[in-house]
């Protein structure tokens, strides 16, 4: 990574792949984040996790805010859009977040009139923060020539529509009021429920768990696989415990389900796995030994 630039490209086919940083760093106690891995585990992987996704000193998972960004088939397309600026978040580490988004997109070469797609992989705050900014007391869509893809699942569970409200929490509703319902407002949204090509590199599927609509977005151009994972991994002790969830997950057993058709697939068919959260390279490489899977490559 160009560390003064907070960017990293690399090419799959003919994608381009950027990825953006906004900010990384010591995000939440490394037990608390997931809660089911034994504790042991973390130490008896110390060389491989620090300092890129554990600080052992303090014990806290590592995590990164970042977007990629894919410029793919002559258009540019973001997947996921980080926390916003200055959000109403109680409760979260996200309350009142400044951080430097648009900036990080500028110093690598895109504005947001540049941008033709936007991928929300679910509704979750640090997601779908930059779908919007305000303007004139109002939010709008940020990336104004852009078609939103929400998943319908997710939209339907967080959205008003859902009387009973059963699973979120109360920051969820003004995430959805502030960053999600201004772009339906602004007619830039398509909702899409099972799979949805975006063009002949790349294609969504349904993978839920995390969230009732979450999704991956896979890419497969001239021979070369990648498969963004968004939240179905927080951290890598997740490739060594696939039974592993995040505390956000709102179905467990589902998630697991996901995770490991997704990492299986991945395997299998040689993707590179990229998730929304990891620090270092951002990516992994997963291989499947003697019927179990295992890390290829560390992220």
């Amino acid at each position: 990574m160009d560390t003064a630039q907070n960017t990293q490209r690399m090419t799959l086919g003919d994608v381009e792949v950027i990825r953006v940083v906004e900010w990384q760093g010591g995000f939440a106690p490394a037990r608390g984040l997931v809660p089911d891995v034994e504790p042991d585990l973390w130490r008896a992987h110390t060389e491989q996790l620090a300092p890129d996704h554990w600080d052992p000193h303090t014990d806290h998972a590592v995590m990164a805010l970042q977007t990629w960004v894919l410029r793919s088939a002559g258009r540019t397309v973001l997947v996921d859009t980080g926390v916003g600026d200055g959000r109403e978040r109680p409760g979260t580490p996200f309350h009142h977040w400044r951080g430097d988004f648009l900036g990080a997109l500028a110093r690598a070469g895109i504005r947001p009139e540049d941008v033709d797609v936007v991928v929300n992989t679910h509704i979750h705050a640090d997601h779908v923060g930059w779908n919007t900014t305000r303007t004139d007391g109002e939010w709008v869509p940020t990336f104004p020539r852009a078609q939103y893809l929400v998943p319908a699942a997710d939209d339907a569970f967080f959205g008003p529509g859902n009387t009973e409200g059963r699973g979120r929490q109360a920051h969820d509703r003004l995430v959805y009021e502030d960053s999600v319902a201004p772009v339906h407002r602004a007619g830039r949204s398509l909702l899409w429920d099972g799979a949805y090509r975006i063009d002949e590199h790349l294609t969504l599927e349904s993978a839920p768990g995390h969230t009732p609509g979450s999704a991956v977005l896979r890419l497969a151009s001239g021979g070369e696989r990648a498969v963004f994972v968004g939240d179905l991994l927080h951290s890598p002790v997740q490739l060594l415990r696939t039974s592993c969830n995040s505390c956000f997950c709102l179905d467990a057993a589902a998630a697991v389900t996901s995770r490991r058709r997704v990492l299986e697939r991945a395997a299998d068919e040689r993707e590179l796995v990229v998730p929304a959260h990891f620090g270092g390279t951002g990516i992994a490489e997963v291989r499947r030994e003697a019927g179990t899977l295992t890390v290829g490559r560390w992220p």
